[in-house]
Formats: structure tokens, sequence, C-alpha cells
């Protein structure tokens, strides 16, 4: 083909892809999760990327609409999904009578969005949800346990130094309702999530355009409540606010605290954050956003919590729910830009069996061998000299080598390196076994 008609091989802006090494740790870090997920009992789950235009937005509107990925084929009108929680909603109402109550699964697979691609945030990306799905009603004691998931879940991932935050969102609204706010009450929850990126002053700053001196001294008196978390549910019963929407998600966060300490999540990673106000046109009670304590920078790198009715545009039954949420692809470039992980396997491969003759088979039985004993193996036939081999292995940071020349073929031997050490024997193959596993 002449050169000029060659396509310049390039990814699009706003989808990842990764080099071997950085791939192996990133599904290292995807599989942490789901076993994380599993080992709490929830079940998996694995919803099509593509789905019915009509079905998948039927609750969509605004820049959520803008953003999804639309087309036809014929005379069908289809979308790819831009999360997993509209997908979850359509599989328990289409599978509702084979499913058993409270559902819990567990969801990790690519979502895709058609929103401006910036560093670090993507169009095509992995979430990893879990959910809980009741039927007409499900325990509050299901909001203390999705905390104690995240904490194991980051533990195994290797960090000790996060807060989950914790608010309710009843408390916000019939604080506002007190104050005969309901109406402006999803504005001024807009500028109150903005107070980790700009700051008390400037939200107090723009709240003052949005309400009277009284009811702008009794909100920033709100956010300023501060202390251990049982010192800050005192202040807020000392508030004195008697609407019953607010006392109700008093109470449920008092029960929330209480059982996530049952549940054996220590006390400092959890936090009473008044200004949490995430999902504004969604979560009803409990939320949570999780930080990393030295890079609260990050943004929360898990979030989530109870919605009322899951189902409400495909049935009128009842299907309240509580859930997180980990965007695993923002997670992965968050931690390796701050450089808190780094990729440095380059093989997935604990041996490599180096070929030195020309009888393949005999290498071929070797390999099957050691997999047949669970031992991860990659072999290398190609006929270079036994320095590049061992440069080749070098690089890909494997373990230990195999080298099988006609000698080893010979004595039914295998010579077996130490890659770190450089120390080098020659065995047969069951002693080599007991040196690998």
């Amino acid at each position: 083909m002449n050169e000029s008609n060659k396509v310049k091989p390039k990814t699009l802006p706003g989808f990842m892809e990764l080099l071997p090494n950085e791939q192996i740790l990133f599904n290292k870090i995807k599989d942490t999760i789901r076993d994380s997920y599993e080992e709490s009992g929830f079940l998996p789950l694995n919803t099509p990327i593509i789905e019915d235009a009509k079905v998948l937005l039927a609750k969509a509107g605004g820049e959520t609409e803008k953003q999804i990925y639309r087309f036809t084929k014929g005379e069908n009108d289809l979308a790819l999904r831009f999360d997993l929680t509209v997908p979850l909603a359509k599989y328990v109402t289409e599978y509702y009578d084979k499913l058993s109550f409270p559902f819990r699964r567990y969801q990790i697979g690519k979502v895709y969005r058609g929103e401006k691609s910036q560093r670090g945030r993507y169009r095509e990306f992995y979430q990893c949800d879990i959910d809980i799905i009741g039927d007409g009603k499900l325990s509050i004691i299901n909001d203390a346990e999705i905390p104690s998931i995240i904490y194991n879940t980051f533990n195994k991932l290797g960090f000790d130094d996060f807060t989950i935050c914790i608010n309710n969102r009843k408390i916000l609204n019939g604080f506002f309702k007190s104050l005969d706010l309901t109406e402006k009450s999803q504005d001024i929850l807009r500028v109150i999530d903005k107070i980790d990126k700009i700051g008390k002053d400037k939200v107090e700053a723009e709240l003052s355009e949005k309400v009277d001196s009284n009811n702008l001294e009794m909100i920033m008196k709100f956010l300023s409540i501060d202390g251990s978390n049982q010192e800050k549910i005192t202040e807020l019963e000392n508030l004195g606010i008697k609407d019953e929407i607010f006392q109700e998600g008093l109470n449920e966060l008092k029960q929330v605290l209480n059982y996530i300490g049952d549940f054996g999540v220590p006390e400092h990673n959890v936090k009473l954050d008044l200004t949490i106000a995430r999902g504004l046109d969604y979560y009803t009670g409990t939320v949570y956003e999780t930080f990393l304590n030295k890079y609260r920078n990050m943004g929360s790198v898990c979030s989530g919590g109870r919605y009322d009715n899951l189902t409400e545009y495909y049935t009128d039954r009842k299907m309240p729910g509580v859930g997180i949420s980990i965007g695993l692809s923002r997670l992965f470039f968050q931690l390796m830009d701050n450089n808190i992980i780094s990729a440095d396997n380059e093989s997935i491969s604990k041996v490599i069996v180096i070929s030195m003759t020309e009888n393949y088979g005999y290498c071929a039985k070797v390999a099957s061998t050691l997999r047949e004993n669970g031992i991860k193996v990659q072999v290398n036939f190609e006929d270079q000299k036994l320095g590049k081999k061992f440069k080749y292995a070098d690089n890909i940071k494997v373990e230990y080598a195999i080298i099988i020349g006609d000698d080893e073929v010979e004595n039914n031997k295998i010579s077996l390196k130490n890659m770190k050490t450089g120390e080098q024997q020659t065995i047969d193959i069951e002693e080599a076994l007991k040196i690998l596993k």
C-alpha cells in the first residue's frame, strides 16, 4: 500500500488505553474491588452496553440527555448506557418475579458519556457499583452496611488513611423547610456543594445573594457545626428544629452511625459532614462521599446513597435502594498521576521458559506441567541469543527463568534461574515445583 494511503493510528480523546504493565495493575485493582463485593454477598450482574433509547432515557433530561451516545440501526433507536443504575432499574423490573429481595447486586463495567474530555475524565470509563434493592421497604441498617463495604474495599486496596463522609438529605430538606426556603433549597445546596472547592467565605458570599441575613446566619451556623460525630448530633438536636422531615433524617443518621460501628468500621474513618449534598434530584436519605485524606484534591473516590424508588419510570411498584459507585478509570488515573501506585510488572507470569534447543516438545511439556500446577508461565521459542532472552526476562520483571538446552533435554532436567539473585541450579521438574509453588 502506498505510504500516503495509510491511516494514522490514534485513540479518540476521552478513551483510556493502557500499556500492558498499567493494564496488569488496573486489572488487579478491579479484581480486588470485585472480590470485596462478592465477600459481602453481592451477586454479579452484567447488563448490555447498548439499550433501547426509550428505556434508557426514561429518566434522563438536561445535561445527561445531551451526553448520551444515541444512534439508530435500521428501525431501532439505541443508546449506550451512561451509568449502571438505570440498567439496574430496568433489570429488577423486568426480572422481578425471578429475583429474591432484598436484591444485592454488583456490576463492574464500562459506561459512556459524551461530555467534554478533560484530564482524568473519560467518555468511556469503568464504574464499580453495588446496590441493595428492597421490595416495598428496605431497613435502615443497610445504609450502615454500605460504609463497611467501602471500608473493607479500600483496606484491601492498601489504604487506611481515608474518611467516609456521611449525611442525610432529609436533614437538609427539613432544615430548609423550617426556614421556609424549600423552593430555593436546590440552588442553596448547589452552592453548599462547592464548599470544598471555593471555601466557606465564598459560599457565604454566594448565599447572601439568595437569602436574607437572618436565614444566612442560620445556614452558616448549621454549616459550622463541628466536633465529633456525637457532638454534631447533639448540636443538631440543640437547634430545636421540630420539622418532621428533619427529625426523621436525624433519627436515621443516628441509627446509621451506631450500626456502622457494629459493622466494625473504626470511628476515625467515618465523619458526619453536613456539607455533603450530592445527588440533588436523586438521593432521598443517607448520602456518602469517600476521600483519601492525604489526597483530598482528588475529590471523592467513592460515593452514593439511599433512594426511595429506583423503578418509578418502569413500574408503580415501590422499590427503594441504597448503593455506591467507584469510578475506577478516574480513580486509577488519579492514583497513577499522584504517584500513589506504580505499574511495575510487565508480565503476569512467574516463570519464563527459555528454549535453547530445537526440542520444542520438551519445553512445551515443562510449561504444561507448571501450568497444571497453578504456576503462570510464558515461553520464549524465538531464535535469539541467550543474553537477549535474559534481557527480555529482566525487562518484564519475571521472577524465574527456566533454561532448557540440549543437555537439559538429554538428562530430563531444567536449569532454574532466580532473576533477582542470579542463582541458577540444574534440577528436575519436581524440585522446581517445590521452589515455584
